[in-house]
This record gives structure tokens, C-alpha cells and sequence, in this order.
């Protein structure tokens, strides 16, 4: 009872906002992840290294005069070129994707660590004009969730162009999309650019709004990526009964990160140990990618059940 009669609610209601910003930062890195884990249907490892490049990048240009709008911008030529590596060494020399990924990853700490000249770099939100700081986190809220909407907007127009269908072919059905003429490594090498420019696009972003960009700030972005991403297609499929459309489909991974971070507020909030953090990641992943698994087998086996009923009283 002693415990419980410690928690203030209103800790927990302050750092919501907080924890609001920060889920839908994670939630645009989410969409990255989207479009190789879900269109793709390639498992990138690239993005525990693209992310903190993106915050690395970011926080050196700006610390160097470089106005923040245009670092960020230079962030996602990064995140670019780190996804044309993957694509390459999966494509054009035959590597299979979850090592070509992880071979990246691994260059990118070194990578990481030469650009920021150490093991991390702060900024001061106070001297600085940052796109979104902690010095105003509503405004933040705001400008992140313009950032959010002006990607879902773009991917949403580019995943219907012509590239862009190739591309969701490419995921769908690699043999037959080649079989139509496809170049299906080029399709390949294209997306996993666009998944970490947006990856480092949100790295850049959090290393602002903290204030401080980390070597290892993009450990375990993978796993965080995926958690949005399948807390959001649970919960639109749970709304929305596979009625989705593409545009609402991403905007529910974007409510995925944030989800995920009130989720996480919760855990802080109740003073569990912080060293259970990554495990309960794991835990909330697997928890919501058996769901739609012992749900559809669910359905199946009353089904079955049903059909031998109506046969045995036929």
C-alpha cells in the first residue's frame, strides 16, 4: 500500500507531453521501418546505426553554423546513402539482406563515432534555433505531428506512382514482378534508401529535442520500429476490420510510436527497474505480433468446429 500511496498522478500526467513528442518521433522512424518490414518484407538492421547518424549529423552541422532546417536535411542525404550501402551489398554482391544490414550497422558505429569525434556531442536548445527543443514541448508536439503528416502525405502519393507500386510489388511477389519486367534490385535499393533518409530524418529530430546526439542513441531502434508498427496494425485491423486504406495504415504506425511511449511513461512512472526495459519491449512486440496470429486461429478453429457440428446433424 506504501507503494501505491507514493505514485503522483500528476508526475505521470506531466510527462505526457513528453512522452507524446517523443512517440511520434519514433513513430516517423516507424514508417521507415514500415516500408522495408511491411512493403519490402525485408528485415533491415541498417537502422540501429542510420538513426544516431541522423542525430550525429544533425547536432555537428548545427553546432558548426549550419541552420537546423538544413541539417536535418543533410541527415537524410545520410540516411540515404547508408540504405544505398545495404541495397548494394544485398543486390550487387549477392550478400543476404539481414547480414547486409547488420555489416552497415556495424560500419555505421565507427562511422557515427568519426563524425561526432567521441561518444556523444550536447547541444544548447537555449543558444541554438532548433526545429523542436524541450524548452517548448507543445510547440514540439505540433511541429512533429506537421512533420508526420507531410510524410504520410508523400509516401502516400509516391507508393501510388508507378515506382511506388513496383516497389510494393517487389514485397508482394519478387518472381512475378521480375517476370513483368521489374528491376526488382533497383526497386529494392530505392526503398531501403527512403526507409533510413526517414530513419535519419527522426534521428535528427530526437537529438534536437533532447539536445544531444549519442553513438548509442540507435540501439535498439529495430525493435521499437517494429513494436509501432505492429501496435498499429492491430489496433487499425482491430478498428477498421482490414478496412484500411494505405494513408491510414501509416498514420495508425505513427500512433504505434506513441503507444509505445505512453506505454513506456507508464513503466517510468510506476519506478520499475530500468534495466527491464528492453525486455519488456520484446514482451510488448511479441505480444502483439501472436494477437492477430491466435485470433485468426481462433476463428479458424470455431469454424471448423461449426462445419463438423452441421455435418454430424446432417
Amino acid at each position: 500500500m506504501d507503494y501505491f500511496a507514493s505514485l503522483n498522478v500528476m508526475n505521470l500526467l506531466g510527462a505526457l507531453p513528453g512522452n507524446i513528442a517523443q512517440g511520434i518521433i519514433w513513430g516517423i522512424m516507424a514508417l521507415g521501418v514500415f516500408i522495408t518490414f511491411r512493403l519490402l518484407d525485408f528485415a533491415d538492421l541498417t537502422v540501429d546505426g542510420s538513426f544516431a547518424t541522423g542525430g550525429a549529423v544533425t547536432v555537428v552541422l548545427v553546432l558548426a553554423g549550419v541552420p537546423a532546417p538544413v541539417a536535418l536535411l543533410l541527415a537524410t542525404a545520410a540516411g540515404l546513402l547508408a540504405g544505398l550501402v545495404t541495397g548494394l551489398l544485398h543486390t550487387a554482391l549477392g550478400i543476404p539482406g539481414i547480414l547486409a544490414g547488420i555489416l552497415t550497422q556495424i560500419s555505421l558505429w565507427s562511422v557515427n563515432l568519426m563524425i561526432l569525434h567521441g561518444a556523444n556531442k550536447a547541444i544548447n536548445v537555449n543558444i541554438y534555433a532548433l526545429i523542436v527543443s524541450l524548452r517548448d514541448v507543445s510547440e514540439s508536439i505540433v511541429t512533429v505531428l506537421v512533420f508526420a503528416a507531410v510524410i504520410v502525405g508523400a509516401l502516400y502519393w509516391y507508393f501510388g506512382t508507378e515506382q511506388g507500386s513496383a516497389i510494393r510489388a517487389t514485397g508482394c511477389n519478387p518472381e512475378m514482378s521480375k517476370a513483368q519486367g521489374i528491376n526488382i534490385d533497383t526497386m529494392k535499393v530505392i526503398a531501403l534508401c527512403l526507409s533510413n533518409g526517414l530513419v535519419a530524418l527522426s534521428g535528427g529530430l530526437l537529438a534536437q529535442y533532447q539536445g544531444f546526439a549519442d553513438i548509442k542513441m540507435g540501439q535498439g531502434s529495430i525493435v521499437i520500429g517494429l513494436a509501432a508498427v505492429i501496435i498499429g496494425d492491430v489496433l487499425g485491423d482491430a478498428i477498421f476490420k482490414k478496412q484500411m486504406n494505405f494513408a491510414v495504415r501509416m498514420c495508425f504506425v505513427v500512433l504505434g510510436g506513441v503507444i509505445y511511449y505512453l506505454v513506456i511513461g507508464l513503466v517510468m512512472w510506476l519506478r520499475m527497474p530500468t534495466d527491464l526495459l528492453k525486455l519488456l519491449t520484446a514482451a510488448i512486440v511479441a505480444i502483439f505480433l501472436a494477437v492477430p496470429y491466435l485470433r485468426e486461429k481462433s476463428k479458424n478453429s470455431f469454424a471448423l468446429a461449426g462445419r463438423r457440428g452441421a455435418d454430424r446433424n446432417a
